[in-house]
């Protein structure tokens, strides 16, 4: 279980395999866990790194001082605590609020940066969702802000079969480190205060950004005019996927994904 003492917080972490790093960052409620389909597939060339953000999973303490800056920070700490000189960073949602604040401030640290589902967008409709899931959570039934928050993030299809929905919950619910209402409360809290304007302009490494046809948080048109103002920016669009795009399209993503790697495994 390894962990780091970085700034101010112990931050967890898992680390697999070998070859040159990619640094894998969760958004929003998530943690090191749920990049599930990704891994297998990059662990044939890469070290594959998975932190615990702020706020979230076995990093402490919970309830820590936390933005997309301080998380940048955190990362670029836990890179000279493991030595790494450059790396590939991925970041979905939230993540690549963290992921583009890293790049733009340690360009030279960064091999690649890929956004999934991510743009310099912080929308207050996302705020008035989280906010109402986190009072679901506090007041309502067990389960039931999960069953809220799945339609946000999955693709249609992903309810065709009801058994695929309540095993989601049941593993979500059974979690031992699922983000405590607490911290998610936190977490949103800072989320309200990031301000990512002209983040865009600031970005100079090769960036590739997935974006999903059918996602509801991140609306396809205002995210593709922010990222088409990334210079060095490939920008595609998975179809029939929701914003949890590599759990709904995972083949589809790393066909984007493993060549982009390769071509900039170099770089720098």
């Amino acid at each position: 279980m390894p962990t780091a003492s970085l700034n101010d917080i112990q931050m967890h972490f898992e680390k697999d395999g070998n070859g040159t790093p990619v640094i894998l960052i969760a958004g929003m409620l998530s943690d090191s866990a749920s990049w599930g389909p990704l891994i297998a597939p990059l662990l044939e060339n890469h070290t594959v790194i998975r932190p615990d953000n702020r706020a979230t999973g076995r990093t402490t303490p919970k309830l820590a001082p936390t933005s997309p800056q301080q998380n940048a920070s955190d990362i670029l700490a836990l890179m000279d605590h493991l030595q790494i000189k450059q790396a590939h960073i991925v970041g979905h949602s939230m993540g690549g609020y963290i992921a583009a604040e890293l790049a733009a401030c340690a360009h030279e640290r960064i091999k690649s940066l890929t956004l999934l589902c991510s743009a310099p967008l912080n929308l207050k409709r996302s705020w008035h969702l989280f906010q109402t899931l986190c009072d679901v959570r506090k007041d309502g039934p067990e389960g039931l802000w999960l069953r809220s928050l799945f339609p946000w993030l999955f693709h249609h299809r992903f309810f065709d079969k009801p058994e695929q929905i309540e095993g989601a919950v049941a593993a979500s619910l059974a979690y031992p480190y699922a983000q405590s209402l607490d911290a998610m409360q936190h977490q949103l809290d800072a989320l309200k205060e990031y301000a990512p304007k002209d983040m865009a302009h600031q970005l100079n490494v090769p960036t590739l950004a997935l974006l999903a046809q059918n996602d509801l948080i991140v609306p396809h048109g205002e995210a593709l005019d922010q990222l088409s103002q990334i210079p060095q920016s490939s920008i595609h669009t998975i179809p029939q996927s929701g914003h949890s795009v590599h759990w709904d399209a995972p083949t589809e993503v790393l066909a984007h994904l493993i060549p982009f790697l390769k071509e900039h495994n170099n770089d720098n």
